[in-house]
């Protein structure tokens, strides 16, 4: 059997990210956010079939041990953000996060327990994907490479939290992230 998987991430899709923080720092008390350009997801594989890519607007943030993440659609490309909600602008818990040791292999661990994979795209050279778990979470499961650009977001938003507990900042990215 392999090595346990650890979600590190929650991750909601929201209408408007500015308005979603300010609802987060106050119901949660979380802050500051780190992020908040615009991003691309390059080179999108929407269930096995190339697509367009999707842009969006997100931010990290960090609550106890769990990164939380906020994404804003900015384009209607169809995607596991779009599978989730029905194409809707719609609200809500859209995927938990883990990183994998091995990419490829945890990827077809889901896909053989049939799981499929609903949207790949690229990140700094390397593969991510939505697994579709909607039959037995509710939600999509994202899966890392275990990079250390990744590794390095989280751990900007980790120490954002300690130094600025609660503050409602918008903060950039020390480096920008290459999606």
């Amino acid at each position: 059997m392999s090595a346990p998987l650890a979600i590190v991430q929650n991750a909601y899709v929201v209408a408007n990210l500015e308005s979603a923080c300010d609802r987060f720092n106050r119901l949660f008390g979380v802050g500051p956010f780190v992020g908040g350009g615009e991003g691309v997801l390059a080179d999108h594989v929407y269930r096995g079939q190339p697509a367009e890519p999707i842009r969006i607007r997100g931010v990290f943030v960090q609550s106890g041990d769990l990164n939380i993440e906020l994404i804003e659609l900015v384009s209607d490309t169809p995607s596991a953000f779009h599978d989730m909600f029905g194409g809707e602008r719609r609200e809500g818990l859209h995927h938990s996060a883990l990183f994998a040791v091995d990419y490829e292999a945890t990827r077809q661990r889901f896909v053989e327990q049939g799981y499929p994979v609903a949207s790949e795209f690229s990140f700094s050279g390397r593969r991510i994907c939505y697994v579709d778990t909607r039959p037995l979470l509710g939600h999509m499961i994202e899966i890392y490479p275990d990079l250390s650009l990744i590794r390095a977001m989280y751990a900007q938003a980790r120490d954002a939290a300690a130094e600025r507990p609660g503050d409602l900042a918008l903060l950039p990215w020390a480096e920008r992230p290459p999606i």
